[in-house]
Formats: C-alpha cells, sequence, structure tokens
C-alpha cells in the first residue's frame, strides 16, 4: 500500500477536524511532501541530505531512527522553526496541501493547519492548563474557544480535573496531554509529535497512543509521529519511513516494516528466531545494516 493511498479505516468517515469534507477518493495527493530536503545548521553543519518522504491526508505515518538521524530536524523544518536554532532548508521543497511552504514562518504554517508537539512537552509552565489551552487556540475566535476547550476536556479527562492548576507541577504524562491538546486547539489538519513517550511511564505511554489513534480515527487529524519506541509506532502507524544520517533507507506500510527482519533486529531488538538481541548484540548494528 503507498503511502499516498487514500485512507480505509475509521478515519475516513469524517472531515479532518475544522476543514471543510473531503471525498477520500479524491484524495490522491499528499497533504505533506519532503523533496530532495536539505537541512543545513549555522552555514556548515549539513543534517538532511536530499530526504524525501510524503504523508497521505488522514493517515498516521511514523518516522523512525536512533539519536541525531535527523527526524527532529525533519519536524522543524515542516514547522518552520529552523531559524529560531540557525538551521535553513538549503536545498529542495516541502509541500503542503499542493502550496510550497518550505521558507514559510511558522506563524503562518501553524494558521494553514500544521501544529506541531515538540519533544519535552514545552509547556508554559508558568500558566494554568485552562490558560495553556486558550494560548494553543490564539490562530481561532474566542468564541470557538468554549466547544474547543470541551473537546479537549473529553479527550484528556486528566486535563479537566486539573484546569486551574499550575502547568509546571503536573506530572509528565499530564504535560504531553496539555501539549497534545494545546496543539489541537489550533484545529490542524497535520499534526506532528516528536518523542511523546519519552520519559514517561509505560501505563501512561499506552494511554497516550490510544488517544492519539482516536484523534486520527474520530477526528481525521493526520499524523507524523517521530517516535524512538519502534515497536508503538508501527503498532499505531499506517506507513512508516526509517532514517539515517539525514536520509530514508526504509519505507513502507507499518506492517510490513514492523515483519522486516532488519527492522526487527535494529529497531524492535529480535533476532530472525524471534528472540530478544541483547545491547551487546546490537550496539555496533550499523556496519550490519543490509539497508545501507
Amino acid at each position: 500500500m503507498s503511502p499516498t493511498a487514500p485512507r480505509t479505516g475509521p478515519g475516513t468517515s469524517r472531515a479532518p477536524y475544522g476543514s471543510a469534507e473531503v471525498d477520500p477518493r479524491q484524495a490522491t495527493e499528499p497533504i505533506l511532501a519532503l523533496n530532495n530536503v536539505e537541512v543545513i545548521y549555522d552555514e556548515v553543519i549539513l543534517v538532511l541530505r536530499g530526504l524525501s518522504m510524503s504523508v497521505a491526508e488522514g493517515r498516521i505515518v511514523a518516522l523512525l531512527g536512533s539519536n541525531g538521524a535527523g527526524k527532529s530536524t525533519t519536524l522543524k523544518a515542516i514547522s518552520g522553526l529552523l531559524p529560531t536554532e540557525d538551521g535553513e532548508v538549503s536545498d529542495g521543497s516541502i509541500t503542503y496541501q499542493g502550496r510550497d511552504i518550505t521558507h514559510t514562518d511558522a506563524a503562518t504554517i501553524v494558521r494553514d493547519g500544521i501544529s506541531q508537539v515538540m519533544e519535552g512537552r514545552r509547556v508554559f509552565e508558568h500558566l494554568s492548563v485552562h490558560e495553556n489551552l486558550l494560548a494553543g487556540g490564539y490562530t481561532r475566535s474566542h468564541g470557538e474557544h468554549a466547544d474547543d476547550l470541551d473537546r479537549i476536556y473529553t479527550y484528556f479527562p486528566r486535563l479537566a480535573d486539573r484546569r486551574s492548576q499550575t502547568a509546571g507541577y503536573l506530572s509528565g504524562g499530564e504535560q504531553q496531554m496539555l501539549a497534545i491538546g494545546r496543539a489541537l486547539m489550533a484545529h490542524p489538519r497535520l499534526m506532528t509529535l516528536d518523542e511523546p513517550s519519552l520519559g514517561l511511564a509505560p501505563l501512561l505511554v499506552e494511554e497516550i497512543f490510544s488517544i492519539i489513534g482516536r484523534l486520527n480515527d474520530e477526528l481525521g487529524t493526520t499524523i507524523l509521529l517521530v517516535e524512538q519506541n519502534a515497536r508503538l509506532a508501527l503498532d499505531i502507524a499506517d506507513h512508516a519511513y526509517v532514517m539515517e544520517s539525514g536520509r530514508i533507507v526504509l519505507d513502507g506500510p507499518a506492517a510490513e516494516l514492523a515483519a522486516n527482519p532488519d527492522v526487527q533486529e535494529f529497531y524492535l531488538g529480535l533476532t530472525e528466531e524471534g528472540a530478544r538481541r541483547s545491547y551487546r548484540d546490537v550496539k555496533h548494528y550499523k556496519r550490519r545494516k543490509r539497508w545501507l
């Protein structure tokens, strides 16, 4: 199944969050496409090296890779956040809904329908839960906030119970929920999430990934998910890409990648017999990768 094929799951029964009705049979173009993108930092450090990938509307797409592969840089390039870190797209193009957004500023990209949930939560710690959510809805009219807040509190009942609490005193899992809820307040067609499981207890990770799946199924929100926990990512995703050293080295339907012996060995930590490998076995894996 190609990454641009129309979604056939529950999410096809409704339009993407905050959008006009879309006929899935006509959705032949990806909502997002990166074509031979190169990103450079401080005018000398090349991080992305001709990266190409696409995200079909209504799908969950996972971007896998080890630390330093360029996953977070990819999301920042999409969201227009590179200039805040002395980075820039030096070659290639990024298109969203058929429009070039390669050098568009971050505020315009949010208004156009892309929201990013950054690694490490990044909530406004001195503001309350309620105030954080209102900050996420700054692109929307005040008259729409009440319905949006009700929707967020329905998906995240923990936040409803703590709406007056200062965000800095929330647990890590609750802060992650708040970061996702704040991004949803902008009514994104495409949401990018950077390591949503990072530093969280397994039960909280399971709860958050369940909610991510519901957002996709029930609101039709397209998801681009960066996640080092390959097992979680492949379980929830429709399509996946494997990234190494700033390039895409492997992609395909998530179920096929989960069954791929290379992915099982290098990202799921399993041998061909299905046994779990030790760190000693896999720590020098790069020279043995068959896709490089």
